[in-house]
């Protein structure tokens, strides 16, 4: 059975060893660096930002996690969203983004944000799948991203 749960201090270990697996997996991983510094500081970055941090359980096994942050008063950044590999597939990763959205909008944000890698196209699919719409792309660290908005009011 799949779970949801908020994030926990003692998760720190595998959060950070699913958020690198999977985005080498995916192709994507840029090696450590500031630009994945909120992994390290989930309390921080998520949790005491006005924001949310979930944990995905499939039978007490640890297989994805997806979080938003504050990024302004009525905006907010999903972040984070990673499925195990051998798990994919299995809607896991739609469980995770509905209860962010649902979350997000309890607290009041009226716009969410997100960015991706143009090698992630199963997460492309899954946000333009709820609603994202492309507003623009970059270039970050050499490898192109997709940037996605979407209204929720």
């Amino acid at each position: 059975m799949f779970t949801l749960r908020r994030y926990k201090p003692t998760d720190a270990e595998a959060v950070e060893y699913l958020h690198v697996y999977a985005i080498q997996q995916a192709g994507a991983y840029l090696g450590r660096g500031p630009w994945d510094d909120d992994v390290y500081a989930i309390e921080e970055a998520y949790l005491n930002n006005q924001g949310e941090f979930l944990i995905g359980e499939w039978d007490g096994i640890f297989v994805g996690m997806g979080a938003f942050r504050r990024t302004g008063p009525e905006r907010a950044e999903i972040k984070r969203m990673r499925i195990h590999p051998d798990y994919q597939g299995r809607g896991f990763g739609q469980i995770i983004y509905n209860e962010l959205e649902a979350r997000a909008r309890a607290m009041g944000y009226k716009t969410l944000h997100l960015d991706t890698s143009v090698v992630q196209v199963p997460a492309q699919k899954l946000y333009e799948k709820n609603g994202f719409h492309e507003v623009d792309r970059d270039v970050y660290q050499g490898l192109e991203v997709i940037l996605y908005e979407k209204q929720l009011s």
